[in-house]
């Protein structure tokens, strides 16, 4: 496991649960606005295992969950046997995924490894390679979308909302896409120190008014819909 982060703590990253983040560096995808450049781009200074582990041991009964997120934790060629671990430890696991690698979600998924998914869908199927900046197949996408809904415990979709990729008539596309989910969260683009992309420093950014009007309008896809990030 290449682990380029680790949070001791969060209230918020796992719904209802204390958790641990850890952060997984490489990602197949090149978003311009994404925020972890240097895990992305396999640039940080990695932490062991052991440190991890001997971290979940110490606070076990403290601590309810563990969050894994990247990078593209997926392309960690020994992410099953870690969250094996972790499972046998008594944590919760949840994982953040881009969802591009549906065969091993599934299969951790069907082997019990994972209590909440979370999911970034970037923008409506036409648009997705102009979003990620890289050639993608559109079926993993889609697969992910179904596995995520048919099996896991429970899940979430998100989107970062960027006015230079996302209208409104493209947020109530990715919502008739996944249309019935339980979750869907639109998050607030942040100019971050640390973007992938020097450019995005200066790019816009919808107001929270903007947000939870395209949110009021795609609420009836979704058991929960709501703006987050702001």
């Amino acid at each position: 496991m290449k682990i380029g982060g680790f949070q001791e703590i969060s209230l918020l990253d796992y719904p209802g649960k204390i958790a641990t983040i850890i952060w997984t560096t490489g990602c197949n995808f090149r978003c311009p606005f994404c925020y972890n450049r240097d895990l992305v781009l396999d640039q940080t200074e990695l932490i062991p295992v052991d440190v991890i582990f001997s971290f979940l041991d110490e606070r076990n009964g403290k601590i309810d969950a563990v969050s894994i997120s990247g990078g593209e934790p997926f392309l960690q060629k020994d992410l099953y046997d870690f969250v094996s671990t972790i499972k046998h430890k008594g944590f919760l696991v949840k994982i953040d995924t881009n969802g591009s690698f549906p065969k091993k979600l599934e299969q951790m998924i069907d082997d019990g490894l994972i209590d909440y998914v979370s999911m970034d869908v970037k923008a409506p199927k036409s648009s997705y390679e102009k979003v990620t900046n890289t050639s993608v197949n559109i079926e993993n996408i889609d697969s992910s979308i179904h596995i995520i809904r048919k099996k896991a415990p429970d899940y979430e979709f998100k989107t970062t909302v960027i006015p230079r990729f996302h209208k409104e008539e493209d947020i109530i596309r990715i919502a008739q896409w996944i249309k019935g989910s339980k979750k869907y969260y639109l998050q607030q683009f942040k100019h971050e120190s640390t973007l992938l992309s020097e450019i995005f420093k200066q790019e816009k950014s919808y107001t929270k008014e903007e947000l939870e009007m395209m949110c009021q309008k795609i609420n009836p896809f979704f058991d929960t819909c709501k703006v987050r990030g702001i």
